[in-house]
């Protein structure tokens, strides 16, 4: 009867000690992201406010701003890609527009601009990199300013439309430049659903009376803000940089800001910047520490 029973316990002690069956393999997971493989992305607003015509400013014309700021941005993700180990490298790095400008240069500049980097590259591939980045964006911008057709920036379709495919990789780390003044507009997405609109002008600002310091109080109240464009863009980081506010409201700055910041938390944008257009030597360390994530 002792032998039974202590078999019976061991047999017990067994099947508890036994390990649970693996779970089975997940066959519709999205793929583990690697933060350390980086996907930057400059999105463009080709709108007049580029224009050293319509927006002068004697210290350093706004496109000569933009230029350095995407010189900023490149030395950031070089300097990245170097702290890696080079069988580490999948990195890439790309500039938008919306909508397209008319002038094809323009959209081959473009190309030339996407650059990708994986375990394979030559080291003179970084040189490479550096000249285009220090000559093709001020092409960029001295082709628009010639070509004179201002047709405005598409930010908010960009959002709707485009950003996930354009912008997101699943197994990166996502990081978007907005260079900008701040205001959306353009005429083929300009509507509103109630008090919510899908562009922002100084005239907007006004006539929503967002001009006293009570401004927060008064967004809240009406529900002023853009309509959201997306639903989800938790993997995506989002750096705006040239908020240029119009004179005249000493508010319209930061309404501008409270827009936008409005704006990414209703698209789940976890990780977000809004910079104004200050000289790109005070906004470079923010830059390159924005990239290198510490």
């Amino acid at each position: 009867m002792k032998k039974i029973l202590y078999l019976l316990f061991i047999i017990s002690l067994a099947s508890c000690c036994k390990k649970p069956p693996l779970p089975p393999p997940c066959t519709n997971c999205p793929p583990e992201v690697d933060s350390n493989n980086i996907n930057v992305s400059i999105l463009i607003d080709l709108s007049d406010r580029i224009d050293p015509n319509t927006n002068p400013n004697p210290t350093m014309e706004y496109y000569q701003r933009d230029a350095e700021y995407i010189k900023a941005i490149e030395k950031g993700f070089i300097n990245h890609i170097k702290s890696k180990k080079i069988i580490t490298y999948d990195d890439q790095m790309q500039v938008f527009f919306n909508p397209e400008p008319s002038d094809p240069k323009i959209n081959d500049f473009t190309k030339e601009l996407k650059v990708s980097f994986n375990k394979d590259v030559p080291k003179r591939y970084f040189d490479s990199v550096d000249k285009k980045y220090a000559e093709l964006p001020l092409n960029i911008y001295q082709s628009a300013i010639k070509d004179g057709k201002f047709v405005g920036s598409d930010i908010w379709e960009f959002f709707k439309n485009k950003v996930n495919d354009y912008c997101i990789k699943q197994d990166k780390r996502n990081i978007l430049f907005i260079l900008t003044d701040g205001y959306m507009y353009h005429e083929n997405t300009k509507f509103a659903e109630g008090s919510k609109t899908s562009y922002l002008t100084t005239k907007l600002i006004k006539a929503n009376n967002l001009t006293t310091s009570d401004f927060k109080n008064t967004i809240e109240k009406k529900g002023y803000g853009f309509v959201k464009a997306n639903d989800d863009l938790k993997n995506l980081e989002v750096i705006v940089l040239g908020i240029n506010p119009e004179k005249g409201n000493p508010f319209e700055e930061a309404v501008i800001k409270q827009y936008w910041e409005n704006w990414f938390k209703e698209m789940k944008i976890k990780k977000y910047q809004i910079k104004s257009a200050d000289l790109p030597s005070n906004l470079e360390p923010i830059i390159l520490k924005t990239i290198s994530g510490k």
